[in-house]
């Protein structure tokens, strides 16, 4: 995606975005447990580099690999959506909501579909200015014409997921410096403010 159509960082759009909805709960916990589940399982790292795609085919998962990497690219701060996990958190993600299954799958073919008619090729299979060409046309939901609203929406979920994931992760936890229910030294109430309420420790 092109970069001079914002003024902020990718990464800190997307980070701006996601906070409030993770906030809010989008972070999802199984009510039914699946096999091998990476994240309510609570997996150790090594255990996560066995996870194999339960729903996605290889070429499935190869494409949101490669498109969650584009939203979250690797900076001088983390690293990339890959990295984080991001990838099998969604896999996984396919499992607990199955009402997203047909969506997210639907979303997929319509990108290779609209990448062969533009391209010759499916969006993995596109080079790196070609993949980045079909996600500007479908990234600006303002900008999109009527013809990719269906890739709009596919790129709105995505771009959810992939943040949500992303966020929720050692490695994004650690990105926005997260800190976590923490001892801290409090001095108590300057004074003051004390005296602006007409109060004192005495």
């Amino acid at each position: 995606m092109s970069t001079d159509k914002k003024k902020i960082s990718r990464r800190e759009a997307i980070k701006t975005l996601s906070l409030g909805t993770l906030a809010g709960g989008y972070l999802i916990t199984a009510c039914d447990p699946a096999p091998e589940q990476p994240f309510g399982g609570k997996l150790s790292a090594k255990e996560l580099e066995k996870w194999k795609t339960q729903f996605f085919t290889d070429h499935e998962y190869e494409t949101v690999r490669v498109l969650a990497n584009m939203i979250i690219p690797a900076d001088d701060r983390s690293g990339n959506a890959e990295q984080a996990g991001v990838p099998d958190f969604i896999d996984f993600m396919m499992l607990d909501r199955p009402e997203i299954q047909t969506p997210m799958r639907g979303g997929l073919q319509w990108l290779d579909a609209q990448c062969n008619r533009l391209f010759g090729n499916s969006f993995i299979d596109c080079s790196e200015q070609e993949r980045r060409e079909m996600l500007d046309e479908i990234a600006y939901p303002e900008q999109a014409s009527s013809e990719m609203l269906p890739g709009v929406r596919f790129f709105n979920r995505m771009r959810d997921l992939t943040a949500s994931g992303f966020w929720s992760s050692k490695i994004g936890i650690e990105d926005i410096q997260y800190l976590g229910n923490r001892a801290t030294n409090w001095n108590g109430c300057p004074e003051k403010a004390l005296k602006h309420i007409g109060v004192s420790y005495d």
